[in-house]
């Protein structure tokens, strides 16, 4: 009797580890279909380089209250700490388009990259001292270091900084590209001065950095969204650069209607920083979607560092 139950156990034991096998491998090839399917809806989306700051924000907050896809477009934000992340993927095509400055836009057209500025941003910058180093004025420069994002605005910004200030002393530009990192080396006192964005500006003045220069007063608007060419030469991508600069202006609206302070939590959410911050902001204003302007455009293809 013992005999036939074990031979009976054995067979169970088999049948049950041949239909956990099949399910193994049907389980396999059903995340492999996923994995596709993934890849094929990425591959089809419109992918946009970010960085976390203030000329970002009305994609963050389409992206957060789902307004791309209620437009029917299938648009992903490739969120990173610097422009040069998003240049590398636009260099290897995973991105279509990238938040950028014309400095960095107009190196990558030289490099042989196709660009498209579908419209200017609001992007600006501030060159921020560190109180500790005890620089108030450009000409106080001298022997400092500057932090700064390399074949950038900030770079264009920092010639301008040092050749107006008239320093005595060599002036030591820092390469960091990460913005947030340039942040915390004027807060931690690591570095004697920075150009920085909002909303990275404005949480280094509240700590009593003083402001040596602003872009917004050498007439500069340098902030721009840039797709390749090869998007806007495909006629499914262009509906797509449609629908998104449709929300884009929609979203611009309800911004300048409502105030930066109303997208508080996102602010926080997607650039790092607390509502203090967000509450110390100053006023911007948003424009629709536009070109930039051409002598800027101009200004960035001649600096070349």
């Amino acid at each position: 009797m013992r005999k036939y139950q074990y031979l009976l156990f054995s067979l169970l034991s088999i049948a049950f580890l041949a239909s956990c096998g099949k399910s193994y491998k049907e389980q396999q090839r059903l995340n492999r279909e996923q994995q596709i399917e993934a890849a094929r809806q990425d591959s089809a989306a419109l992918k946009i380089a970010t960085v976390p700051t203030m000329d970002c924000l009305p994609l963050f907050i389409a992206a957060e209250d789902s307004l791309f896809q209620k437009a029917g477009v299938d648009v992903r934000l490739k969120r990173y700490g610097s422009q040069t992340d998003g240049d590398t993927l636009l260099r290897s095509k995973r991105a279509e388009g990238i938040v950028t400055d014309l400095v960095k836009a107009e190196r990558l057209r030289r490099q042989g990259i196709a660009l498209n500025f579908v419209t200017a941003t609001n992007a600006s910058w501030q060159l921020i001292s560190n109180r500790i180093a005890r620089v108030t004025e450009l000409k106080q420069l001298s022997d400092k270091m500057v932090a700064i994002a390399p074949y950038s605005a900030t770079q264009l910004l920092a010639d301008l900084a040092i050749d107006s200030g008239h320093p005595k002393e060599t002036v030591y530009r820092i390469e960091i590209n990460d913005v947030n990192i340039r942040l915390k080396m004027i807060l931690n006192n690591e570095i004697d001065a920075a150009l920085l964005p909002e909303p990275q500006a404005t949480l280094a003045r509240l700590f009593q950095n003083p402001v040596l220069m602003d872009s917004r007063d050498k007439n500069l608007r340098l902030g721009v969204i840039a797709f390749r060419q090869k998007v806007m030469d495909n006629k499914d991508r262009r509906q797509q650069v449609k629908k998104f600069l449709q929300v884009y202006d929609a979203t611009v609206d309800s911004i300048n209607k409502h105030g930066v302070k109303h997208y508080g939590k996102i602010i926080c959410k997607y650039m790092g920083v607390d509502m203090r911050t967000v509450n110390a902001l100053p006023k911007m204003t948003y424009h629709h979607a536009a070109a930039p302007r051409q002598r800027d455009v101009a200004r960035g293809a001649r600096f070349t560092p």
